[in-house]
């Protein structure tokens, strides 16, 4: 046995050698009779929604025993459950709550905040566990197998854009929070989510929308039966959004899916390509001071050429085989894309007379394969099985940072040439001991590394005065140009107890990890700034890999029938929260941090026609050890020449993680049937959070209200109203705590003048800094089948009501 699974394994690795991704998570073996007179009852650690099935009874409705899949699986199903924290959603469930914006979709997962501080083309600003994910730095996020998070990206590492999203395409979303889980690699610490579309499209539709502000979105899907001997189905999605914006977002977004499939996930192929267009405005964050003293209206912006435009086209292909106790699996992608994006958020603190609006700029073509080996085989009586996978990925990208004025740029601070590839090789082992006791145990390694190569032109680069006045080009780029590689080893372990009474226990353990931006891996001089002495500055270089560390206790139960509870208590330690600073092109000085705390989730359904779901997360998040850079920083900004300018507050040295959310809240309740009337509230909370170390600016507390109510027709046609923000709620999508400049502040006549310090200059008016929650609005949608055979009995509804 042991020599066959060694030569099985061989051909698995070898088979996508020289490439890494990290795995789809939806691979599941059947339920096999192996070897004597003993019958594997469990799948331990497979995760796919068409694989193995769980068998609920009122013995044991958890996880008690597993039946042969059928050859042709009616819909996904939920895996086994290896944490208190993992969550299983199918597309309908996903699409049953009303969402503004197609990423939005995602807070289905308890305890996610999704929001946005720039126009809808932007990536998300993600919130989980105490974590600002930022675009997606620890959050890791798939589809289809692919990674949608960018390393080494011109906008922030982890950068994770999924506005190309259809909804309406989701067979299921998976969700595992902690780095618990053998396949999850990079970015995954948070957690990670995995999206998969539909194999198979059974009828065709297409459906309009219209609404509030410009809103409208157009979405075709056409199935092909009987195709290359399989079965295809072709998807086109158009939109346009302005917004409440006086500045209009003019958003206007294309997007595609073509996708081939024959057999099943445990015994086919699949074949996709994605094609996405998106070009906007964006109105972003304004400070507050501008509000309270008339400057700008709450729906202003402080540069009206702020926006961007992004492309994104990918082919990727799966296949997978199942033969008596082995299963392999095979996928692999290749994506390429764009990004321009212009922002400005220091206004006028930076460049008081042309304004700090900066371009960042990315276009890399990513290429990777994932390969993976199961076994199902008996160890002295008890079923056993074992796991081994090669993840590989190599992006090619040429990124850069510009100062721009009216999306014209007028220097370089960083264009470089990147080439980053690792490898990763995982593995584990499931053992059902007993019928209440099963462990998972495995790990991965990882290998990364970097090359990147610095195209700064001499006269491309930014020029700065020095200590005598005089201008000089800051030509670093050359000197920031260097290799750089890193290997990790992450254990992971489970232990799975139960079911006693419809209820489960787990305890888990793992070690993660998470990319850094490869610029700053191997930068040695700073981008911005010159010493006293008109040299170069010198940095220190960030590590390529930052080891993560957490734990979780928790429990899963269905005691009470119709409803499905669980608790998770969750502690987790990050080495350093090192980061580039995209927006500047340096390091930034990142300590270790600890975040625990507790989460709630319950889903409710004590009939077919009415669901509640109820969740709630609270974090307590600190840094570690003492910011000793911050405290000189602080030291700056106390002098009595200082201290009257008042920006000290705010930049005292702390331990709070700037945007760590301490508590948030979701709340849902679903009605109908599939056919006749149907609703839908969704309530989400998201409470204070400190904006700066110190903890002095507090951000408001979120709370928005959205509703839907609509009619299905039996034959297909669907009448729907959204409505959000139905209480009109008056705060932040999101807000930061930062030091500014604007033309209207007495500070900034005294900067240009040079009268004030230097130092209270270098930071400008302390301040919160926002996007408003949008207004109420309302949008309409109009769906049917693409046959056209009849026209739906508009009279059904109102004669439903009378009866």
């Amino acid at each position: 046995m042991s020599r066959r699974l060694a030569t099985i394994s061989c051909i698995a690795m070898g088979v996508a050698l020289g490439s890494h991704a990290a795995l789809a998570h939806n691979v599941a073996l059947p339920t096999i009779d192996v070897g004597g007179k003993r019958r594997m009852v469990s799948v331990p650690h497979v995760h796919t929604p068409s694989g193995p099935r769980v068998i609920r009874s009122a013995s044991s409705p958890v996880v008690a025993a597993v039946s042969p899949p059928p050859a042709a699986p009616s819909g996904p199903k939920p895996p086994p459950i290896t944490s208190s924290s993992e969550k299983f959603f199918t597309g309908a469930e996903v699409n049953a709550l009303p969402f503004k914006q197609a990423g939005e979709a995602l807070e289905i997962v308890p305890g996610l905040v999704v929001t946005q501080h720039s126009g809808d083309g932007k990536a998300n600003q993600y919130f989980l566990r105490g974590f600002n994910l930022d675009h997606g730095t620890d959050l890791a996020l798939y589809l289809d197998g692919m990674p949608l998070n960018m390393r080494t990206h011109g906008h922030g590492q982890g950068y994770a854009d999924a506005n190309f999203l259809i909804p309406e395409l989701l067979s299921y979303v998976l969700a595992r929070k902690g780095p618990y889980d053998a396949q999850d690699g990079d970015f995954s610490s948070a957690g990670s989510i995995y999206m998969q579309y539909k194999d198979k499209i059974d009828k065709g539709f297409y459906q309009f929308t219209g609404g509030s502000f410009a809103y409208g979105r157009a979405l075709a899907v056409a199935p092909y039966e009987d195709f290359a001997g399989g079965s295809a189905y072709g998807a086109v999605e158009a939109q346009y959004y302005n917004g409440p914006w006086e500045r209009g977002d003019n958003l206007r977004r294309i997007n595609s899916v073509l996708r081939w499939a024959r057999g099943t996930q445990e015994d086919g192929a699949a074949v996709t390509f994605m094609g996405y267009g998106n070009r906007w405005y964006s109105t972003d964050q304004i400070p507050e001071r501008a509000v309270y003293m008339g400057v700008k209206s709450l729906w202003g912006t402080l540069d009206a050429t702020d926006g961007g435009d992004t492309t994104r086209f990918s082919l990727s292909g799966r296949w997978s085989q199942t033969d008596g106790n082995h299963y392999s699996r095979v996928e692999a992608y290749v994506m390429h894309s764009t990004l321009d994006l212009y922002n400005n958020f220091t206004y006028f603190l930076a460049h008081p007379d042309l304004g700090d609006q900066f371009r960042q700029f990315d276009r890399r073509t990513m290429a990777g394969v994932n390969a993976q080996h199961a076994i199902k085989w008996d160890s002295m009586g008890l079923p056993v099985e074992t796991r081994i996978g090669l993840q590989g990925r190599y992006d090619d990208i040429r990124l850069g940072l510009q100062e721009s004025f009216r999306r014209t740029p007028f220097d370089t601070v960083r264009n470089d040439a990147v080439g980053e590839g690792s490898i990763s090789l995982w593995t584990d082992t499931t053992v059902r001991w007993t019928p209440w006791l099963r462990t998972v145990t495995g790990g991965r390694f990882d290998y990364y590394n970097a090359n990147v190569n610095s195209l700064q032109s001499l006269w491309g680069s930014p020029v700065i005065a020095t200590s005598e006045g005089f201008p000089a080009f800051l030509w670093t780029g050359p000197f920031n140009s260097n290799s750089k590689d890193a290997a990790l080893f992450s254990p992971k372990a489970s232990i799975i107890v139960g079911p006693f009474q419809k209820t489960e226990f787990y305890f888990n353990y793992g070690e993660g990890f998470h990319s850094t931006d490869a610029r700053g891996t191997v930068q040695s001089l700073s981008t911005s700034e010159l010493s006293d002495s008109d040299g170069f500055v010198t940095v220190a270089p960030i590590p390529l890999l930052v080891k993560s560390r957490g734990a979780e206790i928790g429990a899963r139960t269905k005691f009470i029938e119709g409803l499905d509870s669980s608790v998770s208590f969750f502690w987790l330690n990050l080495d350093s929260e090192n980061q580039f600073e995209g927006d500047s092109g340096t390091t930034t000085f990142g300590r270790p941090s600890r975040r625990y705390g507790v989460e709630l989730a319950n889903h409710y359904s004590p009939t077919s026609w009415i669901r509640f779901d109820g969740d709630v997360a609270l974090v307590h998040a600190r840094y570690r050890g003492v910011d000793q850079l911050q405290a000189f920083a602080w030291l700056d900004l106390i002098t009595p020449e200082t201290l009257p300018y008042g920006t000290f507050l705010g930049n005292a040295p702390g331990n709070y993680l700037q945007n760590s959310v301490a508590i948030t809240a979701l709340g849902g309740l679903e009605l109908g049937e599939a056919t006749g009337w149907f609703g839908a509230l969704k309530y989400r909370y998201v409470g204070s959070r400190p904006l700066t170390e110190d903890g002095y600016i507090q951000s408001p507390v979120t709370g928005t209200m959205n509703a839907r109510l609509g009619y299905r027709w039996t034959d297909g046609w669907r009448l729907q109203l959204d409505a959000f923000n139905i209480f009109n709620s008056r705060s932040d999508q999101i807000t930061y705590g930062y030091g500014s400049l604007l033309p209207t502040d007495p500070l900034y006549q005294q900067c240009v003048n040079g009268i004030a310090p230097g130092a209270v200059c270098a930071v400008g008016v302390m301040d919160r800094h926002f996007k408003p929650v949008e207004p109420p609005a309302v949008r309409v949608t109009f769906s049917g089948p693409l046959n056209f055979d009849a026209a739906p009995n508009f009279a059904a509804p109102i004669s439903g009501l009378a009866d």
